[in-house]
């Protein structure tokens, strides 16, 4: 009985798991078989002995990363950076992700839900000039239109780093809280209706129904998403702090992260080692972080962890 019952689970099974060959196959290509290429971290650079066949040089070509001047500010920036990116476009998103929700109106929400996504869709160097467009010094509307009507001097926004924090914020947050809003607001989506009604019933208003029910219920949400951010948390968006700043000089101070910095070095080195050794590192800091913590979340909330 109980063979029968595994053989008609495995049939009706069949037709997901076919649907999943597509996605098996993409992470197979682009996620594992490059795995191999983390021995070339360990190798110096000959194509004349082919990919693999450099001499081996054991964790010297980690050694660019950490000898060099810039080493702390490329890491200090990666993980503040970061940092910022998660607590506050996790704040973001899910005020979005609230907001959206209280839209009755099919039309409405649809646009709405349309407008907020197109920026994650748009090139990074199509924002670049976006920007470019609001700070330029000569034409821009930042300088030529707000600030003159305060009578407020102009700034040369392309060579104050000082300004470079809040504004590399602003734009990942435009960017990318719109499309990580879907997530929260299919979370919403799928909370039980009825559970606000008896709420109303209780006198609760709408805010209250948010703190007490709407976050609550959200913290699982919260928290694989976060995981999965803390991961990433050494890699930064190689197109926001290189083509947004315009690849100034002036503002490596408050723009250089690791990849910047290794993208910058490979065009006057073009040793794949060192690039290789870079991603290995970042990978594994990565993974730790993970691995840290997930094991935070589960001794304070072990149903919430990720394993």
């Amino acid at each position: 009985m109980a063979q029968k019952i595994r053989r008609k689970s495995a049939k009706s099974s069949l037709p997901l798991l076919l649907l999943t060959i597509p996605g098996m196959i993409y992470l197979l290509i682009n996620n594992y078989i490059p795995m191999a290429g983390v021995v070339i971290a360990f190798k110096s650079q000959n194509f004349a002995k082919g990919i693999f066949g450099g001499d081996w040089i054991g964790l010297d070509n980690f050694a660019f990363l950490f000898k060099t001047k810039d080493a702390w500010i490329m890491t200090r920036n990666t993980i503040l950076y970061n940092l910022a990116f998660i607590v506050i476009g996790t704040i973001c998103a899910i005020i979005v992700a609230l907001l959206m929700t209280e839209l009755t109106k099919k039309f409405l929400s649809k646009f709405y839900q349309n407008a907020l996504i197109i920026p994650s869709v748009i090139s990074t160097v199509v924002i670049s000039y976006i920007v470019f467009s609001f700070l330029n010094s000569d034409s821009g509307l930042i300088n030529k239109t707000i600030l003159s009507l305060f009578n407020l001097p102009e700034i040369s926004w392309y060579s104050e780093a000082k300004y470079w924090p809040v504004i590399i914020v602003l734009v990942f947050i435009w960017k990318t809280a719109g499309y990580s809003s879907i997530v929260y607001m299919a979370s919403i989506a799928g909370m039980d209706k009825s559970i606000y009604e008896a709420a109303k019933i209780d006198g609760a208003g709408k805010f209250r129904q948010i703190k007490d029910i709407t976050l609550p219920l959200l913290k699982p949400t919260i928290i694989i998403m976060t995981l999965l951010a803390v991961g990433r948390i050494m890699n930064s968006d190689f197109g926001l702090f290189y083509q947004v700043p315009m690849n100034s000089g002036a503002l490596y101070n408050t723009t250089q992260t690791i990849d910047t910095f290794v993208y910058r070095a490979m065009m006057q080195l073009n040793d794949t080692g060192m690039a290789a050794a870079s991603g290995l590192y970042q990978s594994l800091v990565g993974f730790v972080l993970v691995m840290v913590a997930n094991g935070i979340v589960r001794k304070i909330d072990s149903d919430n962890s990720l394993f």
